[in-house]
């Protein structure tokens, strides 16, 4: 065993001389210490066993005791006993000590052997002190290198959303510059969704959803024939049916993507009508969440005001009547409302 370090406190000097030579004796570094006040002077957690005498003038071993155990450092303490005071040796068990030994020391055996047991249970609680400091340690480092995974995650996610929405915006951005009539369709339809969602207060998630979908809403386009779309005139009953087939497209392109199945539900349905006449599904009232009921009042409007090759299109108090004539039918009459005060608004800041 190594040297362990070991205090004694005994106000006899004849008995305290006498442990320190059997302590140092069995090779133990030993601070000798007169009083429980100078044992405690000397007390730190260095300190593997500490040997208190009971009966000492000013604090005695019971006192000493208790303000040991408040220190918390965990070191055993054996008491020593006169003779003829079992009752001592119960009391200093019940208060915490971890053994006593009665004096005069007769049997060296006996003392060494509970020396020994005593330091062995000071290393066993040191080693579980250590190994508890290095359990935390470990767990605060895979803690923080577990979190710092999650951050490169997460940012690698998002890059790879961000790249994903780009990549589709540009095919369809692409697919717009094919024709003049259609040029910067989906930036409108984005800012007008934006500013009737901020105009109901959406949550910064709700418009996050709204704003992805609109910059998307037609990448179902991309298999249409562009001719139907640049065609000057109305389309006929079978170029109409694969038109009307892109809200659908333009769905399961996007379904793949993980971080987009709110924006599907949108981009499937931004041509339903509130009257269940729209398509593909033919959905209406509450089936259709706010944020399509808004995308499609803003697409709606935009087609109205922006020229195409078959007609010509509508000035804004045209289209705000348009608007209000289909709400209930076509628009929700809430989104509707909402949307002219900020088209009304607009203007008057516009000319102002």
């Amino acid at each position: 065993m190594a040297q362990a370090k070991i205090l004694i406190a005994d106000d006899d000097t004849l008995v305290r001389e006498a442990v320190y030579k059997i302590l140092t004796m069995f090779g133990h570094a030993v601070v000798p210490c007169a009083s429980g006040e100078e044992a405690l002077a000397a007390l730190n957690g260095d300190f593997d066993l500490v040997i208190l005498d009971i009966n000492m003038p000013g604090l005695d071993g019971f006192e000493t005791l208790k303000l040991i155990n408040d220190r918390n450092y965990g070191i055993p303490v054996i008491f020593l006993t006169g003779a003829g005071s079992m009752e001592y040796a119960v009391k200093a068990i019940n208060l915490g000590a971890y053994d006593f030994i009665p004096k005069p020391i007769e049997d060296l055996d006996i003392f060494n052997i509970k020396v020994k047991r005593a330091i062995e249970k000071r290393m066993y609680v040191l080693q579980e002190k250590a190994y508890k400091e290095n359990l935390e340690v470990e767990v605060r480092n895979k803690t923080r290198e577990l979190a710092e995974k999650n951050r490169l995650l997460e940012e690698y996610n998002e890059n790879l959303e961000i790249s994903a929405l780009n990549t589709m915006l540009t095919l369809q951005t692409a697919l717009e510059e094919k024709d003049m009539y259609t040029a910067g369709h989906t930036n409108r339809v984005t800012f007008h969704a934006m500013n009737i969602g901020r105009a109901m207060r959406l949550g910064l998630d709700d418009l996050t959803v709204l704003e992805r979908a609109c910059k998307v809403h037609d990448i179902g386009k991309l298999v249409v024939d562009v001719n139907y779309i640049r065609k000057p005139g109305p389309l006929s009953d079978e170029e109409w049916i694969l038109m009307k087939k892109h809200p659908e497209v333009g769905a399961n392109i996007i379904k793949p993507l993980a971080f987009m199945q709110q924006e599907l539900f949108l981009v499937r349905h931004h041509h339903e009508r509130m009257d269940g006449k729209g398509y593909p599904d033919g959905l209406g009232g509450n089936d259709l969440n706010l944020l399509t009921k808004i995308i499609t009042a803003a697409d709606s409007y935009d087609a109205m005001t922006s020229k195409r090759s078959y007609r010509q299109n509508l000035e804004l108090n045209d289209a705000i009547a348009e608007l209000r004539r289909c709400a209930g039918s076509q628009f929700d009459p809430e989104v509707v409302e909402i949307f002219v005060e900020v088209l009304e608004t607009q203007a008057k800041m516009a000319v102002g």
